[in-house]
């Protein structure tokens, strides 16, 4: 789930979203399946939690979208999103392909799922698309301890998932109190805080896949580039970003827009790093330039969450590529696109 869509007409609900994250939050993978746990303390009786977390006007008051449900294990659950598109929600909520069908006018898409665990009040659990969502319910004092768990197959979105179940369970425990839920949207620095927390501003190094190895031309017709040996390392990113494509190509273009054969605006450079000329670029989506005959640096910003564009960068080089001054320099200019892009 996320921030954009949302029941009426906003799921991001949270008077701060500079507010730290929730204690005991944790991601965990296996299997290529990501798992989000998360934690709030409630003032309510489970009995009390339950009911809002089951019951679909309550549902209304807090959660990223309307509900109907069936409150059996197996019983069908529609998510329904007024005025958003299916690929729009999916993507938002980490559901995958083909989990949203669109009214065809724009006006809803719906979701489905399936219940999976209904035990009152101590644990609730369904299918939304392709994720599972857990909550299960334990006394704490006179009120309850509520966990979340979360499972899904999108790492890089991890923090976007996070920060809007922040605002949604913050939004929860407003509405639980009789407090009025004030909409509100994280502009980005929520998103940021659980991204470094969970260590997802961090590269990789490793093989190039065989494409890029062997300089067979890639999805956008350019080739990799290839050593003496044929041995390619490479260095790549994946990093959701908070704002959309055509935000973050302005920062990094800064006015000058990149043209094939001439030099890479700095922009798309990092420390360290030599720059070279352009070889392909497709704004606001991709580009790829050259830093030695045998080492190319390439930025593609995609769809990822409802937060912004998905960066995937890379450098590929041969096999004494330095590939520790290159994650480096990397880490550190993606850094600052992110940080450039909170003022945006």
């Amino acid at each position: 789930m996320n921030t954009t869509p949302g029941p009426h007409p906003n799921p991001a609900r949270h008077p701060d979203p500079d507010a730290a994250p929730p204690d005991n939050a944790t991601l965990t993978t296996t299997d290529g399946r990501t798992a989000l746990r998360m934690e709030r303390r409630l003032a309510q009786p489970p009995a009390r939690v339950w009911a809002a977390l089951t019951d679909p006007a309550a549902l209304a008051q807090w959660f990223p979208s309307e509900v109907a449900l069936d409150l059996t294990p197996g019983g069908r659950m529609e998510f329904r999103f007024p005025d958003v598109g299916a690929a729009a929600a999916a993507a938002a909520v980490g559901a995958g392909d083909g989990a949203g069908d669109s009214a065809g006018d724009g006006s809803e898409t719906v979701m489905t799922g399936a219940v999976t665990a209904a035990e009152a009040p101590r644990l609730f659990a369904f299918t939304w698309g392709t994720d599972h969502l857990s909550w299960s319910l334990a006394p704490d004092g006179e009120g309850s301890l509520l966990t979340l768990v979360h499972t899904f197959g999108d790492l890089p979105g991890a923090a976007s998932f996070a920060s809007g179940w922040h605002l949604c369970l913050t939004a929860l425990g407003q509405s639980l109190d009789g407090e009025r839920v004030v909409p509100g949207r994280d502009t980005g620095e929520l998103h940021e805080s659980y991204l470094r927390a969970f260590g997802l501003d961090r590269g990789t190094v490793g093989a190039a896949p065989a494409r890029e190895a062997t300089g067979t031309p890639g999805p956008s017709g350019t080739p990799g580039p290839s050593g003496a040996d044929g041995a390619v390392k490479r260095v790549r990113f994946e990093r959701q970003l908070v704002r959309p494509a055509e935000t973050v190509w302005e920062v990094l273009s800064a006015g000058i827009e990149p043209v094939a054969g001439l030099p890479v605006p700095e922009g798309f450079t990092a420390r360290k790093v030599p720059a070279g000329p352009v070889t392909e670029v497709r704004a606001p989506a991709s580009l790829t330039y050259q830093v030695t005959p045998d080492s190319a640096v390439r930025w593609e910003l995609g769809e990822g969450t409802g937060h912004g564009a998905r960066l995937v960068l890379t450098q590929t080089g041969p096999a004494d590529f330095d590939t520790d001054t290159a994650l480096s320099a990397w880490h550190a200019r993606i850094d600052e696109l992110a940080t450039a892009l909170l003022a945006r």
